[in-house]
């Protein structure tokens, strides 16, 4: 595998959209050397539907905004209190796949709960992180010319409410939980701090023949 610096930028609080753009800016105009970045920010309320989003697991968004992406997968929330990590990757030259990209994102998550003592597993078939049937960090992303943006969402501190106007993920009744109702009193930059260090671990590891590839 190929090994190359991953770069992480704190963001702060982000537009939603401009940030969006920003990632097709950086995927469209990075070249075979540039180094990969991982975003780590937070948003203002928004719900945001993936490519093949359904209309109906949309079920009362009110006044939060309602916004069409590119990502994979179905309707989700962000928020204040949400740490959104965005994995802008050259995945050809890191030598993964999807499903080994996706396995080490969600591996990296449950590592760092565990580093918590929460206990957290996968789902097959529903990408994402749970902790004891409730889902705590949600996964979406888009492949464009052997690269990758979007990434993943963790519930840290923040108003779950929202989540009860959509059936998450595509999933009705799905319940979500987050790091502040587990125990974890940790803010969202010592938590990113914490996941963005793991992942860069995760994404340097040689490929097994458990990877998922």
């Amino acid at each position: 595998m190929a090994r190359s610096r991953c770069l992480v930028r704190n963001l702060g609080r982000t537009d939603y959209r401009k940030t969006w753009e920003a990632m097709k800016e950086f995927t469209d105009q990075r070249g075979p050397d540039t180094p990969d970045e991982l975003w780590l920010t937070e948003h203002a309320p928004i719900f945001t539907q993936g490519l093949n989003g359904r209309a109906e697991h949309l079920l009362a968004p009110g006044a939060i905004p309602v916004l069409q992406i590119d990502r994979g997968g179905q309707v989700t929330y962000h928020g204040p209190g949400q740490l959104v990590v965005y994995c802008l990757l050259d995945i050809t030259r890191l030598g993964l796949g999807v499903k080994s990209l996706v396995s080490r994102i969600e591996r990296s998550v449950i590592e760092l709960l565990e580093g918590y003592r929460i206990a957290a597993n996968t789902r097959p078939g529903a990408p994402g992180v749970y902790v004891d049937q409730a889902k705590v960090a949600a996964l979406g992303l888009r492949i464009r010319k052997g690269c990758c943006y979007h990434g993943l969402s963790l519930n840290v501190d923040m108003d779950l409410e929202p989540f009860s106007r959509i059936n998450p993920c595509g999933y009705r009744g799905l319940a979500v939980t987050q790091l502040r109702d587990l125990g974890v009193g940790d803010a969202g930059d010592v938590v990113g701090s914490k996941l963005a260090a793991i992942l860069i671990g995760k994404l340097g590891e040689e490929k097994s023949g458990s990877s998922g590839d």
